[in-house]
């Protein structure tokens, strides 16, 4: 068997359904499950829907724009290679690090929450055994080859898929009502429910601002094709096809789930308002299964709950290995990570990404409210930092492919609506990251604490990309330099 090889070494065995379910992998999880409740209850069901349509557009920009470079230049560690072919080389480095940081503290994230998960079956254990083994179990689907990667995550995000069909057609039935099943005398599913109270748009424009920084993190996680590029088979036609399907579903998935949450129930039940791990309970999707008349609906969730979080952490875990591989590549992490087993598997840099997301973990348990905080605060600003940098690098692809004599029919995938697209993009991701905290404003006094906690993912970027322009003497490359000769790999 022929095996292909990019232009990092690594094996090219990904294939089409792979990276669809990567991307669904890393996007539908705990945000849905559990967030979307809280979003439901505190900016209406219209509100809600409005926000899950805008950001859904800006993700449809940006998998467009990413689909376009990955499919020209597929590789992996995308995001850095690009920022630094395309714009700067002090611009990739920055990326690069930002978004190996971002799913290292994600990994650590996840390993919590799936010890808190395991406590509703076995209160009993200590939740550091969970985490353990469950860091285990990534680690071996991602240190025996990127196959067993590939397949572990398309089964992971199987079962996510099937429990979101499933809610889907539970909740038009009872919308429709051919299922009853056992809900509250008061409110029979449909618009009567939808418009209760102040609803369907409550709390006005600061309410849809807050509604829309939550959604912008459910959608986080569809930018993983970009870094799965460099391992897919055939790119030019898997992730064109990949592009496609993985916004359609994921919209689909997301506005038919919470049209359907405001339609059965109420804004103002308190449930909604509960998010943590310990109230899969009060999950929206438990509480609609329950209403049908399905006892174990919470165990149920719980399992799937655990199965989203074991999926977040094996794409963060194969995320980060690869963005750091790709970096010891290019001069940017120490050199000795960027070998490679026999099997084509970066497991250097994925034995210290391991050590690292460790490491994390354990500052929850010996200072749960300190550097723990500081580092879950960090990351979360990450994601749309590597959102803002997939429209600059588009940008700045497009100009320079056009400048130095490229045809656009030439592309193997071409982004719709440019430079619509990346531009709204950028415009969207800015308003949401400088929004994020807006409420620290709003009391007597400004809270520093909290502003610094909430914005401090933005100085680090941007003391990475000055302290290595500094360093190196960097500058913007010129649109006739641009390096696109090995576009076709």
């Amino acid at each position: 068997m022929n095996t292909s090889y990019g232009e990092n070494g690594l094996r090219r065995e990904l294939k089409a359904r792979h990276l669809s379910m990567i991307a669904i992998g890393g996007s539908i999880g705990t945000g849905l499950f559990l967030a979307s409740g809280a979003t439901v209850a505190s900016a209406g069901p219209g509100t809600a829907l409005l926000a899950y349509g805008l950001i859904g557009l800006m993700v449809y920009f940006l998998m467009t724009s990413l689909g376009e470079m990955a499919a020209y230049l597929p590789v992996s560690g995308s995001f850095q290679v690009y920022g630094s072919r395309f714009v700067d080389p002090a611009f990739g480095f920055a990326l690069g690090w930002n978004y190996w940081f971002s799913w290292a503290v994600t990994v650590a994230v996840e390993l919590a929450a799936a010890a808190i998960i395991m406590g509703y079956w076995f209160p009993g254990v200590p939740g550091l055994v969970w985490s353990a083994a469950f860091l285990g179990i990534v680690f071996l689907f991602n240190y025996i080859s990127v196959k067993g990667f590939g397949e572990s995550e398309y089964w992971f995000s199987l079962l996510k898929v099937i429990t979101i069909i499933a809610f889907i057609v539970t909740g038009t039935l009872m919308i429709f009502g051919i299922m009853h099943g056992d809900r509250p005398a008061a409110f029979e599913p449909g618009l009567a429910v939808f418009e209760t109270g102040d609803a369907p748009f409550v709390g006005g424009l600061s309410a849809f601002i807050s509604a829309a920084m939550v959604v912008g993190f459910s959608f986080m996680g569809t930018e993983l094709i970009g870094v799965a590029a460099g391992e897919s088979a055939d790119p030019a036609t898997t992730i064109p096809r990949a592009v496609k399907q993985v916004f359609w579903r994921i919209l689909m998935f997301y506005v038919l789930a919470i049209l359907i949450i405001g339609l059965i129930l109420p804004y103002n039940d308190p449930s909604l308002l509960k998010t943590g791990m310990e109230d899969v309970g009060a999950s929206p999707f438990t509480l609609v299964f329950q209403r049908a008349g399905f006892a174990l609906a919470a165990g149920l969730m719980n399992t799937v709950i655990l199965t989203s979080i074991l999926s977040a952490g094996n794409s963060g875990l194969y995320a980060s290995t690869r963005m750091l591989h790709n970096m010891a590549l290019n001069g940017m992490a120490p050199r000795w990570l960027g070998q490679l087993s026999s099997g084509g598997v970066p497991r250097r840099a994925l034995i210290a990404t391991t050590v690292v997301a460790s490491l994390c973990f354990l500052t929850s348990l010996v200072d749960e409210k300190g550097v723990y905080l500081w580092l879950l605060n960090a990351s979360g600003m990450t994601g749309f930092i590597a959102w803002l940098g997939i429209a600059v690098c588009h940008l700045r692809f497009r100009r320079a492919y056009l400048h130095q004599g490229g045809e656009l029919h030439a592309l193997p995938y071409r982004a719709r609506w440019f430079p619509l697209g990346p531009l709204l993009a950028f415009g969207i991701c800015m308003v949401v990251m400088l929004g994020q905290n807006y409420g620290a404003f709003s009391g007597e006094h400004i809270d520093w604490m909290g502003l610094s906690a909430t914005y401090i993912g933005i100085p680090l970027f941007l003391a990475l990309w000055l302290g290595y322009k500094w360093r190196h003497r960097t500058r913007v490359v010129a649109l006739h330099e641009v390096d696109l000769a090995t576009g076709r790999v």
